[in-house]
């Protein structure tokens, strides 16, 4: 039935007039509509634009979206989706995809513009594949790191000039606006402290190494109350070890489990953040400004050209400054870590804090008003 609706809305996407399908949004699923939200909310509220946005996930809350001018549509993450990433006709296509032209999903065989947003604060040069950026048309960079890879990237190996647009981080935006409605809690001494356990994905990280088992045993055993908050990826691909610590846990009263990295709740109620090279524990620290210890796993390297560059990453030159980095020899000593964890409150450069949606939106506005009129 599934791919019945997504050739349906396939269909019903080519039918649309072009001028109706001018600027396409496309998201792999719920993890990424926080990061094209405020872009897609803005456009609507301040043009007549009229939207396409396409999901590869049931449970999108971009779907959920109501608007005259916004028009949803499903598709799948196999042939239906290749076939239509191939035959797209749009003017723009926006993102937060990687790899785009590298593997399945490739460019239209029809003129478009690509544009990627970030969808993690993290350097592009280290966990991302080699080439994962070179066949978008524009870049949202959201600090300065983003540019300065970006054009060692084109020098390096020869590439086209792409367009960067210094935009911001919109999940970051959407953290320091929700914690500045909330109201703030008591201090309560006699409460456990909240540990929120929420690594990247990769095979040696925490939780597909065996660490985070043995890192919840001993913060359950420590008497401090845990959330914990694994990748999709890691979901997806280690959901043995995943399931071996919910099923220890699940029904103890200091334990929950969260599965939606899309939800803000976990990131606002605990008190610090367990992670090691996620771009998570950036926007917990530089958002709420609270303390993240640092599981010290080997890093997150999808590119080993990254060294070419001579840019040490955003994730390895920050960590140490916003918060504590723990051996893997030390993991029984991490409570101790814990109890004694601050924030080091450092500058950091973000473009546009709480203001990355005008700028992006306005972008946008531009870009379609100078295609439209060529």
């Amino acid at each position: 039935m599934k791919l019945i609706r997504h050739i349906k809305d396939l269909v019903s996407f080519f039918q649309r007039p072009k001028e109706r399908r001018k600027i396409t949004f496309y998201s792999e699923g719920k993890n990424y509509w926080p990061h094209l939200e405020a872009l897609v909310k803005t456009l609507l509220n301040t043009t007549e634009i009229h939207i396409c946005y396409i999901s590869s996930g049931d449970d999108d809350p971009g779907l959920l979206l109501q608007h005259k001018n916004f028009h949803i549509f499903k598709t799948d993450e196999g042939f239906v989706r290749n076939w239509l990433f191939e035959n797209i006709e749009t003017e723009i296509m926006v993102m937060t995809m990687p790899d785009l032209n590298q593997f399945q999903v490739k460019r239209s065989k029809n003129k478009v513009h690509y544009v990627y947003v970030q969808h993690s604060l993290a350097s592009l040069h280290m966990i991302y594949r080699k080439g994962a950026f070179d066949h978008y048309d524009t870049i949202f960079c959201s600090g300065p790191h983003h540019v300065k890879e970006i054009r060692a990237m084109e020098a390096r190996f020869n590439l086209p000039e792409k367009t960067l647009v210094e935009h911001g981080h919109a999940r970051l935006d959407s953290i320091i606006k929700e914690a500045a409605a909330r109201d703030k809690p008591r201090t309560n001494h006699i409460q456990p402290l909240h540990i929120l356990i929420a690594p990247s994905w990769a095979k040696d990280g925490t939780i597909e190494s065996g660490l985070g088992e043995k890192i919840v045993n001993q913060l359950m055993e420590d008497g401090f109350k845990v959330t914990l908050r694994p990748h999709p990826q890691t979901i997806k691909f280690s959901k043995q070890k995943v399931d071996a610590i919910i099923n220890k846990y699940l029904h103890h009263d200091r334990f929950s489990y969260e599965d939606n990295v899309a939800g803000q709740e976990s990131l606002h109620i605990s008190d610090i953040m367990i992670s090691d090279w996620s771009g998570a524990a950036l926007e917990y620290a530089f958002g709420l400004g609270k303390p993240v210890v640092f599981v010290d796993v080997p890093k997150k390297i999808n590119n080993q050209e990254y060294t070419e560059l001579n840019i040490t990453p955003f994730e390895v030159s920050i960590r140490e400054s916003i918060g504590q980095v723990l051996k893997i020899d030390n993991i029984k000593d991490i409570s101790m870590v814990l109890k004694r964890a601050e924030f080091n409150n450092v500058e950091f450069s973000i473009f546009n804090l709480k203001r990355s949606h005008t700028i992006g939106s306005g972008y946008l506005k531009a870009l379609i008003k100078n295609m439209t009129n060529k």
